[in-house]
């Protein structure tokens, strides 16, 4: 795993808070972080019985996400390498964090612990490997155009391969057929683009999704479907703004007293945490929000 410099000395300073020790760790002790947290973790797991086939999957992602809580967030986690000496979009690296998380990377570092805990001796492979398989089209990592960037297709791609079940017809779904075209549009933004290949590529990728339009629960219907919602349950927060599908992701998550709220990693708030409202109230309080996207994790 490698990280950039300006990277490596921001996330040191955090590490070093978090673990009380001083900053003078080298790169090799930071992803040796990364690997203990996920060790502690699936000690938890299985200590509380939900590393098990049988334990329901979403607790256990629930309970994955509860141990995330208080983690930094971690901006451009997966453009780092970008950055890097003839790095190329073509040869896009796997990256995996367990110390510090965007929202997608924590949505996907939760269901893939709860999946690899499962299996008798999982460890760091186990746990790559299960994000891979949901990062990638058809989970298959094969450059930067492979990556799943628009989070519907990321349900839908997931759904297809048994990993995902996209709740939104049963919820009383609406189709968002609005074309795709947030990454072409805004092609400065994203260093991968000033490849031509590869803004092709997610140009005609942006231009395939046209036949498949979101299946999105509207703000105004969220309340009554709660009861159908479970904790572990991927959020996707859906959006008005031109040629984008979501702004934000989490998961659905019930309190102690029953409450369905969301557990998120927001830009805003510096750090993994549970919304102060429920899970409407957080929707109805997004300035772009127009509803959500809901799947349930399977193990696949």
């Amino acid at each position: 795993m490698s990280i950039s410099r300006r990277t490596f000395v921001r996330d040191l300073a955090l590490l070093a808070a978090m673990l009380n020790v001083p900053a003078t760790l080298d790169a090799e002790t930071l992803a040796d972080a990364d690997r203990a947290r996920l060790a502690a973790w699936l000690r938890t797991l299985r200590r509380e019985g939900l590393a098990s086939p049988r334990a329901p999957l979403g607790r256990t992602v629930a309970r994955v996400g509860e141990l995330a809580l208080g983690s930094p967030y971690r901006a451009n986690t997966l453009e780092e390498y970008l950055a890097g000496a003839g790095a190329s979009p073509l040869r896009e690296p796997l990256t995996a964090y367990l110390t510090g998380f965007d929202c997608v990377t924590l949505v996907e570092s939760t269901l893939a612990i709860a999946r690899a805990s499962a299996r008798p001796r999982a460890g760091w492979d186990d746990f790559a490997r299960e994000v891979e398989r949901m990062r990638y089209r058809g989970g298959v990592r094969d450059g930067y155009a492979s990556r799943l960037h628009y989070f519907s297709e990321w349900i839908a791609d997931n759904a297809r391969r048994g990993l995902l079940r996209d709740l939104g017809p049963e919820l009383g779904a609406v189709d968002d057929a609005r074309p795709l075209r947030f990454m072409t549009m805004h092609r400065s933004a994203y260093k991968a683009l000033a490849d031509d290949g590869v803004y092709r590529a997610i140009g005609q990728m942006e231009h395939r999704l046209d036949a498949s339009p979101r299946q999105l629960v509207p703000t105004a219907r969220i309340a009554s479907v709660l009861g159908r919602i479970e904790a572990g349950d991927v959020l996707g927060f859906a959006t008005s703004i031109e040629g984008l599908d979501c702004t934000h992701t989490g998961l659905a998550y019930r309190d102690h007293a029953g409450v369905m709220r969301v557990l998120h990693a927001p830009l805003s708030g510096g750090e993994v945490q549970v919304s102060r409202g429920t899970l409407p109230q957080y929707v109805a309080g997004l300035r772009t929000g127009t509803g959500i996207l809901v799947a349930r994790p399977l193990r696949g």
